[in-house]
């Protein structure tokens, strides 16, 4: 019986912990703008947004292309600006 606890337990921790995982992409737009993405969202093809997996990393040679930018809410950067939809 207590090895059946300590399975059914075992089995509540993992499932646990697998569900809570926050699914994270990266989010890069053509001007060069890129950003976390904490849920899945649709970009409209017009925002010219492309999504990556988290652990994408731009080359060495795209380095002045790319630049990190920080953001409140559901959007995407445009000219600089943060659009939330």
């Amino acid at each position: 019986m207590k090895t059946l606890m300590t399975s059914i337990i075992a089995t509540a921790c993992v499932i646990a912990l697998s569900s809570s995982r926050a699914s994270a992409e990266i989010a890069c737009n053509d001007e060069g703008d890129c950003w976390h993405v904490k849920t899945k969202h649709e970009y409209k093809p017009e925002f010219k947004v492309r999504v990556y997996p988290d652990d994408w990393k731009w080359s060495e040679s795209e380095g002045k292309k790319y630049k990190w930018r920080e953001h409140d809410g559901r959007g995407y950067w445009r000219q600089g600006v943060w659009i939330e939809f």
